[in-house]
């Protein structure tokens, strides 16, 4: 009689390695491999393994992993079940991002572990857009660009489309959308995305959108903000009666103190032909930036916007909170791509292999959360003393368990 140790959600890799079904390791394993028999001296399990393997310790640019991978030939040759303890050179890791991986292959399996990995626990879903810096040829002004959906609770990348240009990302936003359950959700956007085809997709399908509200929008930006123009009344006259609602939250940190003050109204719900609105608001910003005790600087903003959330859903404390979270997209996301894993300045010009370093970029993001790291670089240190448990993230659903 045969016994086996498996777990029914394990099962045992090329080398022998028992991982999670669904963990990326896993996944590896069915992405088809286009290259011939002939001359391949590494699994392109093995590959992909090692470049997450050396995000996770620290080393961003192919030169980087390569290097970080020599130096770690034997242990990478224990943890891994090789039978040598060869190396991929520098222009083979290259290759993985311009002609071995599909980017709609590896899109695909990017999508639908981050959705598998959600914790059910955020509300807020961040869509916005980034130029790939790193894509640019000398002599030409054009980049790679993608619009991201952005879960800022779990700090992962639901869906990611490429996109020709900033404009077009009006375009490709339905269709990112469209790649993600939306039910119960919040959607932000800047006022790019503050369109009606957006709003009512997301409404359709059981969502909510809250878009800000600029001169892109000339109509819709007039009547809110005449609603909550000063009430001068004539002589004579008494003042409109109004339903607003308001909320205040206060901010200081690095120097600066952040004062905010969002009003809400109804009273346009009637009025304003747009699909499934439930309120506008008003968002007041004031900033002081301080240097020993004293002010030195001010700046004031206002913004207007809409929202399909209804007074019931969505208090003006709500509303303030939701169109806050958008912004830990830039801080969250496209702040730690381009400065601790140093996306923009690593070369990427062939092919896909800029929009592929940007998938892999989101997987490991994700996968630093996960393992319960808010801050990225800190994991990264950690985990380039502890090889095992970086690894351990990738052949694992969750790390924890």
């Amino acid at each position: 009689m045969e016994y086996s140790t498996l777990k029914p959600w394990q099962e045992i890799g090329e080398t022998g390695i028992i991982h999670d079904v669904d963990s990326l390791y896993g996944r590896f394993h069915h992405i088809i491999d286009p290259r011939g028999a002939k001359g391949k001296r590494y699994s392109l399990v093995m590959l992909l393994t090692v470049i997450l393997l050396a995000k996770l310790v620290g080393k961003d640019k192919p030169d980087e992993i390569t290097d970080w991978a020599k130096n770690h030939a034997e242990e990478l040759e224990k943890l891994l079940k090789l039978k040598r303890s060869w190396m991929p050179s520098h222009s083979t890791i290259r290759r993985v991002f311009q002609d071995t991986l599909s980017e709609a292959e590896f899109d695909q399996l990017a999508q639908e572990y981050n959705q598998q990995e959600q914790s059910g626990e955020g509300d807020v879903l961040a869509l916005d857009g980034k130029a790939l810096r790193g894509t640019r040829i000398a002599g030409q002004e054009r980049n790679d660009h993608v619009l991201s959906v952005y879960e800022v609770q779990d700090q992962c990348v639901l869906a990611q489309q490429t996109v020709d240009s900033k404009e077009n990302e009006i375009v490709a936003a339905p269709r990112v959308l469209e790649q993600v359950s939306l039910a119960g959700k919040i959607v932000t956007g800047d006022a790019m995305h503050t369109q009606r085809a957006a709003s009512q997709q997301i409404v359709t399908d059981g969502g909510d959108y809250l878009w800000p509200v600029k001169e892109n929008q000339a109509r819709l930006y007039e009547d809110i903000q005449r609603l909550f123009a000063p009430d001068r009344p004539k002589p004579g006259f008494g003042r409109i009666e109004t339903d607003f609602l308001t909320a205040h939250k206060t901010n200081y940190g690095h120097g600066r103190l952040e004062k905010r003050t969002l009003q809400t109204s109804a009273m346009l719900n009637d009025y304003l032909d747009w699909p499934g609105v439930g309120q506008v608001y008003r968002l007041e910003r004031e900033f002081s930036w301080l240097r020993q005790g004293k002010i030195y600087k001010t700046s004031h903003e206002i913004e207007f916007g809409i929202t399909s959330l209804s007074r019931d859903q969505a208090s003006p404390a709500k509303v303030l909170q939701s169109r806050r979270k958008h912004w830990l997209i830039e801080t969250g996301l496209h702040y730690r791509r381009d400065v601790t894993f140093r996306e923009d300045a690593t070369r990427m010009t062939i092919g896909a292999s800029g929009r592929i370093l940007a998938t892999v970029h989101n997987l490991v993001i994700g996968l630093i959360k996960r393992a319960g790291y808010n801050n990225a670089a800190k994991a990264r240190r950690y985990y380039d003393g502890h090889l095992n448990e970086a690894f351990c993230l990738l052949i694992t659903v969750n790390p924890h368990s």
